[in-house]
């Protein structure tokens, strides 16, 4: 992906990201959409060997393409387009299944918590000629107003157990009352099963899990679907 070729505003994007992260862009496919995600390149020196799954308090979940993000991108690319649903993905990170849904022709709104992270998915959004999609700071804690939604998404977001109920809330605040909620996660999270023994109050729950190789083994996501009882 040259960088000569964005937009301008893109660009200083891009280079306001450069001062403070070595990155490149990936070319990603998922079904016939093509996407290029922009990444930071030099992971373990910002990781510093955290473990995703020890260190949750400290480990920055939005800097790496997940495989959960990787099978929920491909379920989106098989849903039916519809154009006049609305999609929120909630701790978005580097956006891929959001972004395949707005490139199948979903309203997208990509959320995140920080600004920065936004701006990494402006840039891969228009890398990926994708222009109509809206990008929000949301906060768990004190969510804005920014109306409903159809279905909202969400990959490797259940890692902290002092979130579930503000992402219950959020959930209810956000999604339209026929809505559906899909998240994805690796099975070894240990912080899924009580979450979702705590959603199943207000929620049904199907499950379905998939199979996908990461650079060094094979890993088992599990998808759910939530929907308003």
């Amino acid at each position: 992906m040259d960088s000569l070729h964005l937009p301008e505003k893109t660009r200083k994007i891009l280079k306001r990201i450069r001062k403070r992260f070595t990155v490149d862009f990936e070319p990603l496919r998922v079904g016939d959409i093509e996407l290029n995600i922009l990444k930071v390149t030099d992971l373990e020196q910002l990781l510093g060997g955290k473990d995703p799954f020890e260190n949750v308090s400290e480990f920055p979940f939005w800097i790496k393409l997940w495989e959960s993000s990787m099978v929920l991108a491909e379920l989106m690319a098989t849903l039916p387009p519809a154009p006049e649903k609305s999609l929120l993905e909630l701790g978005a990170g580097l956006a891929a299944p959001g972004l395949v849904a707005a490139a199948n022709g979903s309203q997208v709104t990509l959320s995140d918590y920080e600004p920065h992270i936004l701006d990494f998915e402006r840039v891969s959004a228009a890398a990926s000629n994708i222009s109509d999609v809206n990008f929000r700071i949301v906060d768990w804690n004190n969510p804005p107003n920014i109306g409903k939604f159809d279905t909202i998404i969400g990959a490797e977001i259940l890692f902290r157990d002092n979130f579930f109920q503000p992402l219950l809330n959020i959930f209810n605040q956000y999604l339209e009352t026929d809505g559906t909620i899909y998240l994805a996660h690796d099975v070894r999270r240990k912080s899924l099963p009580k979450f979702l023994s705590l959603a199943e109050k207000e929620f049904v729950i199907g499950t379905k899990t998939s199979k996908i190789r990461s650079e060094i083994e094979e890993l088992t996501v599990m998808i759910n679907r939530l929907t308003k009882k």
